[in-house]
């Protein structure tokens, strides 16, 4: 029912750093644990799933990248985000993600993915016509910066291995069986 658009910055944007732009950050629970959110005017641009004081190396980064954005800290604005993305009602929202063509091509690649699908780091490579391309497919998922709703838990290794997850192993199982039980897929 969550209707995501992807709108990667612009190289202009990218080079300002945020300048004029106000940054609403916060931590909310989910489903798997605590997350770190954050938004521009433009859309969601970080969901990281975050274990205790993890929250501050996830704001360094984002104070890195916009490094002349104005950061405004909004647990309740958090909260409201994690209600649109699992709440299960119709809501539209807006990724305003940065990075190379190449990750926004592999990011738009897994938001075509349907709830509870999967694909393997060489068949999404071989998908965006880079046959060889399955370690560079396994980066540009590394680098996803919003957990869950860049579905980068439906890439699995070949043979349907679980693979690594940047959130960790285990939080990746735990998401796989819940969107299946949703997805009803067994």
């Amino acid at each position: 029912d969550l209707t995501v658009t992807l709108e990667a910055m612009t190289p202009g944007e990218i080079r300002a750093q945020g300048e004029g732009v106000q940054v609403r950050h916060g931590i909310a629970n989910t489903p798997f644990g605590s997350a770190f959110l954050a938004e521009t005017p433009r859309g969601l641009c970080r969901l990281a799933f975050i274990e205790p004081g993890e929250d501050r190396a996830e704001l360094a980064g984002l104070r890195e990248q916009f490094a002349r954005a104005k950061f405004v800290r909004d647990d309740a604005r958090a909260a409201e985000l994690v209600a649109m993305i699992w709440g299960g009602a119709e809501a539209t929202l807006p990724l305003a993600v940065c990075g190379t063509n190449f990750q926004v091509q592999v990011w738009r690649a897994l938001l075509e993915l349907e709830p509870g699908a999967t694909v393997t780091y060489s068949a999404l490579a071989r998908r965006l016509g880079k046959s060889n391309g399955a370690r560079a497919v396994g980066n540009a998922v590394g680098a996803n910066p919003v957990a869950w709703v860049i579905p980068c838990h439906r890439v699995l290794r070949a043979g349907g291995k679980l693979g690594g997850y940047r959130w960790g192993t285990t939080r990746k199982q735990m998401i796989r069986r819940w969107e299946n039980r949703r997805a009803g897929v067994s």
